[in-house]
């Protein structure tokens, strides 16, 4: 996998994929940025948001699940001196669909986090990574 950054001005960057993709990050204001864009750790926290949503509704589909919607909230808590890794990191799952089984849920969250999410699994080997889950009736 490759990626190139190229630098705009000041402190913005633009993040270019291999697969043709490009996104603007930019930092605040106050570190001379002009908050155009996400923040660098902000991109790792919401690559591993898309990363384990895509394992878990891959899982709950495979499982013939009737998922509507899903969407993972993430909150983080950085270390306080530098370098300001992520030390905390919870993610919260909202699966909606018709009849879903909370076995099924409970099953494909535990796998994206424990075997499949490349994202999740690095970032563990820093942070205390938690899960949780609510499924609703669509």
């Amino acid at each position: 996998m490759k990626a190139r950054v190229k630098w705009l001005e000041e402190v913005t960057f633009v993040g270019e994929s291999a697969s043709g993709h490009a996104v603007v990050m930019d930092g605040p204001p106050e570190h001379g940025g002009r908050n155009i864009g996400v923040r660098p750790m902000e991109m790792l926290l919401l690559g591993m948001g898309g990363c384990t949503s895509f394992d878990v509704i891959s899982i709950l589909k495979k499982s013939r699940q009737e998922v509507v919607d899903c969407e993972v909230e993430l909150e983080a808590v950085r270390a306080e001196t530098e370098p300001k890794v992520f030390t905390q990191i919870h993610v919260h799952f909202i699966i909606s669909g018709k009849d879903l089984s909370e076995k099924h849920v409970k099953r494909a969250v535990e796998l994206s986090a424990e075997k499949y999410c490349s994202a999740s699994i690095m970032l563990g080997k820093m942070a205390k990574i938690s899960h949780d889950y609510e499924i609703r009736e669509a």
